[in-house]
């Protein structure tokens, strides 16, 4: 294939993008049909059923990538009509190319473009959800700092908090102590919080929040009192987590936030560099 035929075929490809509110993309299969070359609506709609049974194949939600809708066209003398479409993502067009004939350069072409799309989604989504989790993780690392440094003002030294957080990583975690949780999960160095999943780390996070505020407005000084408004708040926030049907020390490690840190400054140093 040229360079010419596939710089157009992209064009032709991106002037059928359509974006929600929420900046989602999708492709109207009315459009789709056409860029296949399908010549009839309901041998389009096999292709479509052969995607969606896919999709159901696959444990996924039919109705998050295939959402049936009408659509109003022009007809002679300004009447209109109400026709039936569907609203595709891009995974549901990467699938229904799957079931075409690959012999025409066109369907080829569809076939790596919205695989491709579908690619750069997932990597943009992953990349979202690192940056969300090491924002947390630096949140963390803020109140945990305060917590410190309201304690030290009441007169609790470093053993006292280091205990103290041992304690609270046994109330969080059901009776499993740091060093247990790192075993666990094979953390071989380094913080625990550094390889836990966002949900864990906010949770931690929200336990030395309320902590915090109530050392502040509570005149909590000593280290008894200050052990047992931690330990209250870290049983509450378990509570909660396990009404959620979440158990944080079932939850599997995630990657070393220090990692994902230095391949986002990378990425940073070679964007500078271009």
């Amino acid at each position: 294939m040229e360079k010419e035929e596939i710089k157009n075929l992209t064009w032709t490809f991106e002037s059928f993008v359509n974006t929600m509110d929420n900046w989602i993309e999708f492709w109207f299969a009315r459009d789709l049909q056409h860029l296949l070359w399908y010549t009839k609506w309901d041998n389009f709609l096999n292709t479509i059923s052969k995607a969606k049974t896919a999709v159901e194949s696959s444990n996924e939600d039919i109705s998050n990538h295939f959402a049936d809708v009408s659509k109003t066209i022009q007809m002679p003398k300004w009447a209109k009509k109400e026709i039936p479409d569907i609203m595709l993502t891009r995974y549901a067009c990467y699938l229904i190319t799957m079931n075409w004939d690959t012999t025409k350069s066109e369907i080829a072409f569809a076939q790596q473009y919205f695989a491709i799309q579908t690619r750069k989604q997932e990597l943009v989504e992953q990349k979202m959800l690192d940056f969300e989790r090491l924002n947390a993780r630096k949140k963390l690392t803020t109140t945990e700092k305060e917590f410190q440094e309201l304690a030290y003002e009441r007169w609790v030294d470093w053993v006292w908090i280091w205990r103290i957080r041992s304690k609270w990583d046994t109330v969080l975690f059901w009776w499993k102590t740091t060093w247990e949780m790192k075993k666990k999960l094979w953390v071989k160095s380094g913080p625990l919080a550094d390889f836990l999943p966002t949900v864990t780390i906010k949770a931690k996070d929200l336990a030395t929040e309320v902590t915090n505020h109530n050392m502040k407005h509570k005149w909590l000084y000593w280290e008894n009192q200050i052990t047992y408004e931690h330990i209250k708040n870290n049983v509450w926030v378990r509570k909660y987590l396990e009404e959620s049907w979440i158990k944080p020390e079932d939850l599997p490690a995630e990657e070393d936030l220090k990692k994902i840190e230095r391949k986002i400054k990378n990425g940073v140093k070679n964007l500078s560099k271009k």
